[in-house]
């Protein structure tokens, strides 16, 4: 078996706790398996081989992306796994664990300042005037408007849990960034259930729970979370068929990251956090009886230096669970 070939298939399993205390089977798809450590390198996967069978990326050629980090480390594994160079460019406020690991795994690195989006500085535009610039030399995989990015999950990721639950899913619930998973699987669950609910769960500081409710984007506040939320309407997350959206303070997903660690052994990234308390939530307002899916993204080593840190949690006003 290839890098390629181990990506995906990852295992569907319970978390005790919450689901004793709810009466509702709340499952947790753990993407963390991946061999990049994150859901994205499904995406990675897919829209680089989509590429290479379109002609659009070719020998010699390097692949250039703008991310907050697991993007980057999953275009990493596949792209240097098929030869190809690898540019990322990151914004340099996001956990130290991903920049080590995007030039462990043989990228180019490009921090970039935080600014707005409107910014031509932000990292986004950043990689896109790579590409520009030199067409014949990069290729852009723009997650977040490159539809091969969502398909992966069309294809894999929908499917996979569709077996492994035995077509028995009332509720999917899920963070979005680019909107590629949630996406996906909406599209493919749907077609097979058209009574499952499909729940969007969103940060503080990111205005897709507004634009879902509302048509447009407001937000408020701020998060400690990582590549999830967006304040723009963007091809991939414009195919997810959502049925409700709902925001949580960090505080509420700090004190149930620090739960699950001690009481079930499941060490959640920040996504991933955020993920169960949306589905425990829901659990809760639901009622029993319930088979509720959801994602780990990724692993909270990637979030040691933020969601686990007591000094950092501190900083940013927030509490440290006991």
């Amino acid at each position: 078996m290839s890098v390629l070939q181990s990506i995906g298939s990852t295992p569907l399993i319970e978390i005790p706790s919450l689901s004793r205390e709810t009466g509702c089977k709340i499952l947790l798809k753990c993407e963390h398996l991946n061999p990049g450590g994150s859901i994205k390198d499904r995406a990675a996967k897919s829209m680089i081989l989509k590429a290479i069978s379109r002609g659009d990326l070719r020998p010699g050629m390097t692949i250039v992306e703008g991310t907050a980090g697991n993007t980057g480390i999953g275009l990493a594994i596949v792209g240097r796994s098929l030869g190809y160079e690898v540019l990322i460019c990151m914004p340099n406020n996001q956990a130290k664990e991903k920049e080590r690991l995007i030039e462990f795994y043989g990228a180019q690195l490009k921090l970039i300042a935080p600014c707005p989006f409107s910014d031509p500085n932000h990292f986004y535009h950043t990689a896109r005037r790579f590409y520009e610039e030199q067409p014949e030399k990069f290729w852009w995989a723009n997650q977040f408007e490159n539809l091969d990015n969502h398909l992966a999950h069309f294809e894999t990721t929908g499917p996979e849990l569709w077996r492994q639950t035995n077509g028995e899913i009332d509720h999917l619930v899920s963070v979005a960034g680019s909107g590629g998973t949630l996406a996906g699987c909406s599209k493919f669950l749907k077609v097979k259930n058209p009574q499952l609910k499909v729940h969007l769960i969103d940060p503080d500081g990111s205005g897709l729970h507004h634009f879902f409710h509302h048509g447009e984007f407001k937000s408020s506040g701020s998060s400690i979370t990582e590549g999830i939320g967006i304040m723009r309407a963007v091809a991939n997350f414009k195919e997810a068929q959502i049925d409700e959206a709902t925001t949580y303070h960090d505080q509420d997903l700090i004190n149930l990251a620090w739960r699950l660690r001690k009481e079930d052994s499941i060490v959640l990234g920040s996504s991933g956090a955020l993920n169960v308390l949306g589905a425990y939530e829901l659990a809760k307002k639901s009622g029993p009886g319930k088979t509720i899916v959801t994602f780990s993204c990724d692993g909270g080593e990637r979030s040691l230096s933020k969601l686990y840190n007591p000094e950092f949690l501190t900083s940013k006003g927030l509490k440290v669970p006991e």
